[in-house]
């Protein structure tokens, strides 16, 4: 993304802020008819402390060399909560540089050891993604788990949810996840405005899914993702797991994210993801032996 991407941006995430408030909630009288929701630029900008010409010039944009004092004011004035905060910091370090032309961020490999640990994890189900939801790396449970989107290699997480019918069918509450998919990547796009392959696939999919194309315009962000999520899974049925993600040690542009799935003992979902991990180690295991079936079958072995 150029800077003028980035300004868009700033633009698009302010204006939607504003909107949202009324001017009560800010303990301002309603000042007369409206033509649009929410509060005016000019009230931003007397509660924020700056000058109405001022606001307007940052919320079109111009947010390269803002104090962080006034955007702390700008922040508290709009009741940006701590992930939106630090999204609107992120795009003002991100308008830094003079220019920034798109360019692929170079893919940083996965430490050893974190394969080891993966593997390590037999009760949990285990994915590791980069900031665009490739899945770089899982454990057997992980892939079992995911496994009507490994057709093919690893996939793309996004793409899976919005581009292929099937995902409806695997997450029990699609809609909330869609929700959870698109505000990470909008994280990410505020953290790595020049990402050219984050902006193609920010481009593929706002042009094929309607539906992701709407939930990119209201800029939700979110920074730390854990709770809870059912899957419709083809072998296991409905199963009901907790998760939680957590970013990993290493480069900072690297982006990596660590997330476990898991299931309260003794319950149900915990019976299935051990239904899950048997039937794994039992395709894993069944493949040398069928391997050496062949070898044994052939002339002369």
């Amino acid at each position: 993304m150029s800077n003028s991407d980035n300004r868009a941006d700033v633009r698009d995430f302010l204006a939607s802020r504003r909107a949202r408030l009324s001017p009560a909630q800010v303990g301002l009288p309603p000042g007369g008819r409206r033509r649009v929701p929410g509060l005016r630029r000019e009230e931003v900008a007397v509660l924020a402390g700056v000058s109405t010409e001022w606001y307007t010039r940052l919320e079109k944009g111009h947010i390269a060399g803002v104090s962080e004092d006034v955007l702390y004011a700008v922040a508290r004035t709009l009741r940006l909560d701590d992930e939106e905060r630090t999204y609107l910091f992120d795009l003002a370090r991100a308008a830094r540089p003079a220019g920034c032309a798109p360019a692929r961020r170079r893919a940083t490999e996965l430490p050893r050891e974190v394969q080891w640990m993966l593997d390590a994890m037999t009760m949990s189900a285990a994915i590791v993604t980069n900031g665009r939801w490739d899945v770089v790396a899982s454990n057997a449970l992980g892939r079992a788990l995911y496994s009507p989107a490994f057709t093919a290699g690893n996939p793309n997480l996004a793409r899976y949810h919005f581009l292929d019918p099937g995902a409806r069918d695997f997450y029990a509450d699609w809609d909330t996840a869609a929700g959870i998919v698109v505000a990470l990547l909008r994280t990410e796009a505020g953290r790595h405005p020049c990402d050219r392959d984050l902006r193609d696939l920010v481009g593929e999919l706002s042009t094929v899914s309607p539906e992701f194309r709407t939930r990119w315009a209201t800029h939700d962000i979110l920074l730390h993702n854990r709770g809870a999520k059912t899957f419709q899974h083809p072998d296991a049925g409905p199963i009901e797991l907790a998760y939680a993600s957590l970013e990993l040690p290493g480069p900072a542009d690297a982006g990596h994210l660590l997330t476990v799935y898991t299931a309260e003992p003794g319950s149900r979902a915990q019976e299935k993801l051990a239904f899950l991990a048997s039937w794994t180690a039992d395709v894993l295991s069944a493949r040398p032996r069928r391997h050496r079936a062949r070898r044994a079958g052939r002339p002369g072995g």
